[in-house]
């Protein structure tokens, strides 16, 4: 394995087990130690990638939670980075192209207009993933239920998040097959 890749997997390995950092160390130590951390690793992860705003989106959030202060803060980085990508992919609605259009443009940089109009609507039920992945995280850090907090920000969302692309790679793949794409 190269040393990027294996960069690369700690990163994404920090970035994951965030939440249950957090469960472990609330109570052990200052949790402001914790925002460090994860600014630092999303600072490594927007500067590995640095391709547009939601690589940096990340960063801004855990700066936010630094200045914004200590213990409980840690709680809402989940909630943060849910409202800048709802924010992000809500305002590519606004001002085109979709931010699932951008994507969708890297592999196939002539997307036909029924492409786009598709892609506008997955940007749609992102915005929608977003607000709904959002307020249960804020559920959660108000609810005062580490268990539940670690495991719906540590696992259930990456599952929900991993569902939805899932599912949207089917149907994307069922829409060019239809529309004589594929």
């Amino acid at each position: 394995m190269s040393s990027g890749k294996l960069a690369w997997g700690v990163l994404a390995g920090l970035t994951a087990a965030y939440p249950f950092l957090v469960f472990y160390s609330l109570g052990r130590f200052d949790p402001f130690w914790l925002l460090g951390m994860l600014a630092g690793v999303a600072f490594l992860r927007a500067v590995w990638r640095g391709k547009g705003a939601a690589d940096w989106l990340p960063v801004a959030a855990a700066a936010a939670l630094l200045i914004w202060g200590r213990g409980g803060a840690v709680l809402w980085y989940p909630v943060m980075v849910n409202a800048f990508f709802l924010f992000w992919f809500a305002a590519s609605l606004i001002f085109p192209p979709s931010a699932v259009e951008r994507l969708a443009r890297l592999m196939d940089p002539a997307l036909p207009a029924e492409g786009v109009r598709y892609t506008r609507k997955v940007t749609w039920v992102w915005c929608g993933f977003f607000l709904f992945n959002g307020s249960f995280a804020a559920y959660t850090a108000v609810a005062g239920d580490m268990g539940l907090w670690a495991w719906y920000n540590g696992l259930v969302s990456y599952l929900l998040m991993a569902a939805l692309m899932g599912g949207e790679y089917f149907v994307r793949r069922r829409f060019m097959r239809i529309n004589g794409h594929a």
